[in-house]
């Protein structure tokens, strides 16, 4: 009989039932390793063949719930992703947790790391597949359609810049990692920089000055690192060629008069002025793998005026600076190309750019749009008035369409008057100087 019991008591010892409850002092263990395993902090209930009180275990039955206590302690689950471990042999979640702030949403179900039951060959081996998609950063530039006009000297110097930060490893010379283009306003810096870009398949990622200021400290830099990172896996993971590019640099680190400069300014400055010094380890918070070795990614940022810049950043070791300032020739085949649809001829361009010269690009993109008044007034007639505009643009039925809007051709004499009149008010801007009325007695 008390065999049968001891043999009943033990079959019954090795099927724990966990509970919920708090854990018991005596679970916890000093001595024991706590690194990535989770306290047995789940008390045992030993069932019993009887509904008398259970009877008092031998060394035998000690010795097998010491065995179900350590196996409890070492591995929760066969199918548990808290027991995995990454390459090296250590628990992979607690390596997460240690080299970033826990925000890493990449981690479900991926082949080889966390719970491989549920990862399935047929819609790859990632089981969130949009991921990457939520992730896009980069831009094609799929909406330049046309032909358009690529300055050589500004190809040139572009095509360079990033031929030999891609191969920097095989130059055995000190290669600038970023380049600023400045130069006057409107003349085309960043749209020139967009057509290389498609030109040579360069899928780069873009950030203002508008973000490079922040309410939160610290925030404008680790985003420079972020997008620089973002680049890189460009490179690595989809084989295609990668830069970080910032419009208006100096818009937002320049220092203007009394401008009054902030921590993030300092920040923003001394993360690009590491990453231009040690362009493959970028850090984003987490703590240095040795193995983490991010690909060398070129920087282009344009302005209008780098001198207002650090000095330090601008040096030549760390920036390669192009003052773009477009030749006549250039000037005239731009403008060419962008009035190809209404056929005005090369020698009529030429006519418009000596009529009006020391223009911006963005001058004659105005003429253009200028010629376009007229049309304009005459369509909003054609529909009933400013007083039916809401409802024919917004509030109309889905199947019907608004009234066909016939764009003018715009001629030689019509760009010209509309030019007088941009030249015009051009003048009155600069000469009105109605502030200096408006705070005439501000420096009594």
């Amino acid at each position: 009989m008390a065999a049968t019991s001891l043999t009943a008591a033990s079959h019954c010892h090795r099927h724990h039932i966990l509970l919920p409850s708090r854990p018991s002092p005596s679970c916890f263990n000093p001595r024991a390793p706590s690194r990535g395993r989770l306290c047995p902090a789940f008390p045992s209930v030993l069932c019993s063949s009887s509904s008398s009180a259970s009877p008092q275990p031998t060394a035998g039955g000690e010795e097998d719930a010491q065995d179900g206590e350590e196996e409890r302690g070492r591995r929760l689950s066969k199918q548990s992703s808290w027991e995995a471990t990454d390459g090296q042999g250590d628990d992979y979640l607690y390596r997460l947790g240690k080299e970033a702030d826990n925000m890493n949403i990449a981690v479900g179900a991926r082949s080889g790391i966390v719970d491989d039951l549920f990862v399935g060959k047929f819609l790859g081996r990632d089981s969130d597949i949009v991921f990457d998609y939520r992730q896009k950063a980069t831009r094609k530039f799929e909406y330049l359609q046309g032909d358009y006009y690529i300055a050589p000297a500004f190809l040139d110097k572009v095509a360079i810049h990033i031929v030999k930060n891609f191969l920097a490893n095989n130059l055995n010379i000190k290669i600038p990692l970023i380049l600023g283009v400045w130069g006057g306003k409107g003349q085309g810096k960043t749209f020139q920089t967009e057509l290389i870009f498609k030109a040579m398949g360069v899928e780069p990622v873009i950030m203002s000055a508008g973000e490079l200021e922040s309410e939160r400290a610290g925030e404008p830099g680790r985003l420079i690192r972020d997008r620089y990172r973002t680049a890189s896996q460009v490179v690595q993971n989809q084989g295609k060629m990668s830069c970080l590019m910032i419009n208006d640099l100096d818009a937002g680190l320049g220092r203007f008069g009394n401008t009054q400069m902030t921590v993030n300014n300092q920040i923003v400055v001394g993360t690009l002025m590491n990453l231009a010094d040690n362009p493959n380890r970028v850090s984003v918070g987490q703590k240095w793998r040795e193995s983490d070795i991010t690909h060398r990614i070129p920087i282009i940022a344009t302005g209008n005026d780098f001198s207002t810049l650090y000095a330090p950043l601008i040096r030549d070791g760390r920036m390669e600076k192009f003052y773009w300032q477009p030749t006549r020739e250039d000037i005239i085949n731009i403008i060419h190309r962008m009035y190809t649809k209404d056929g005005l001829s090369l020698e009529e361009v030429s006519s418009i750019v000596d009529t009006f010269p020391n223009q911006a690009l963005d001058f004659y993109g105005a003429l253009r749009s200028r010629t376009y008044d007229q049309a304009i007034l005459q369509w909003v007639n054609d529909i009933g008035g400013y007083e039916q505009l809401g409802e024919k643009l917004l509030k109309r039925k889905n199947r019907e369409k608004l009234p066909t809007f016939i764009p003018p051709k715009p001629t030689l004499d019509a760009l010209i008057q509309s030019g007088n009149s941009l030249v015009e008010e051009q003048a009155f801007v600069m000469n009105s100087n109605l502030s200096k009325e408006y705070m005439k007695n501000i420096d009594d």
